[in-house]
């Protein structure tokens, strides 16, 4: 696995670079698959929904384990496959361009188009949102987002190459379809979401920490994102998510939180930071910020990676080295 921390470092590289393809994007073909696989497999039952995660995280891990096998042990093979998994698991440019774009048409005025954009970006209902309103919902999800797409691939793929890349982004992508607590994936979607938990469990504080290093790029200063996280993330109703939100809230001097709308419900949710609720300028600081933890996480990998494989390799041997002749 020579090439894993290259390959990861490349990958980040091609997502800045070239962001999603437009059609056949690999992540769209495995929600596809499973939302097929969803309407003749479900049941309001636990272990059904845990039996159908299985099946499509497992399919994931295998494939990816395969991917590694065909690689062999050749560094280059190696850091191609890491580095096209990377890209197709990665939502960096995305997130960023998506939060880019909303804050532009807020700033232009045109409240239609950033109502109509906020989908992507969250599972809110944007229709009674003011343009401040809309600024809070994407300000958070490019928060959260920038620990579930960024973040957690990378060292998920660091410690466990391309059956981590892939593994990973198929326990997520399960998460955001049957893990939200709709009537139809109460119990179905349980397993989803605790797995979901359970795979971000490390890669939020470490975001979180990203955040409160980068603080001081948005204007912010990192005391300020660690004492919004200690007092306020167990608040969130997200373990994973509260860290990351609170981070944000604290280095951009925001308060985030309060009554959000989602097509299943409502739920009025603590505050997190202690500043003026969010503006429209917020969001393009928050972009800054999620480009800035990027970065500071694919380095991580990087360095992550790199011990690993000398981990794997082992120590070498007396003698193990090349032969010196005269």
């Amino acid at each position: 696995m020579r090439g894993r921390a290259t390959g990861l470092l490349i990958g980040v590289v091609l997502d800045a670079l070239l962001g999603d393809p437009r059609r056949g994007h690999p992540v769209a073909v495995f929600g596809a698959g499973a939302a097929r696989l969803e309407r003749v497999w479900w049941a309001d039952s636990r272990p059904r929904g845990a039996a159908y995660a299985g099946v499509l995280v497992g399919g994931a891990l295998v494939g990816g384990a395969l991917a590694e096998r065909v690689a062999g042990r050749s560094a280059v093979a190696t850091t191609t496959v890491t580095a096209c998994a990377t890209w197709a698991v990665l939502g960096g440019r995305s997130l960023a361009g998506e939060g880019s774009a909303l804050a532009g048409e807020l700033t232009a005025g045109d409240l239609g188009g950033a109502r109509r954009r906020l989908p992507s970006l969250c599972g809110r209902d944007p229709s009674a949102l003011d343009a401040d309103g809309l600024a809070r919902a994407a300000l958070e999800s490019v928060a959260e987002n920038t620990s579930d797409a960024v973040v957690a691939p990378l060292l998920w793929g660091a410690v466990a190459g391309v059956p981590g890349l892939l593994g990973y982004r198929a326990v997520n992508t399960l998460d955001a379809m049957v893990g939200h607590l709709s009537a139809r994936h109460t119990r179905f979607g349980w397993a989803s979401a605790r797995a979901d938990d359970v795979a971000n469990v490390v890669p939020a504080r470490v975001a979180a920490l990203l955040a409160a290093a980068a603080a001081p790029l948005v204007g912010g200063a990192p005391t300020s994102a660690l004492t919004a996280w200690r007092r306020d993330a167990r608040r969130h109703p997200s373990p994973n998510a509260g860290p990351v939100e609170a981070a944000f809230a604290g280095a951009l001097g925001r308060r985030l939180g309060g009554r959000t709308v989602y097509p299943y419900g409502e739920q009025d949710r603590p505050t997190l930071g202690t500043g003026p609720a969010p503006r429209v300028p917020d969001l393009r600081r928050a972009v800054g910020l999620s480009r800035a933890v990027t970065v500071g996480a694919a380095l991580l990998a990087g360095v992550v990676a790199a011990g690993v494989d000398r981990a794997e390799r082992g120590p070498r041997t007396p003698g193990s080295g090349p032969r010196r002749t005269r």
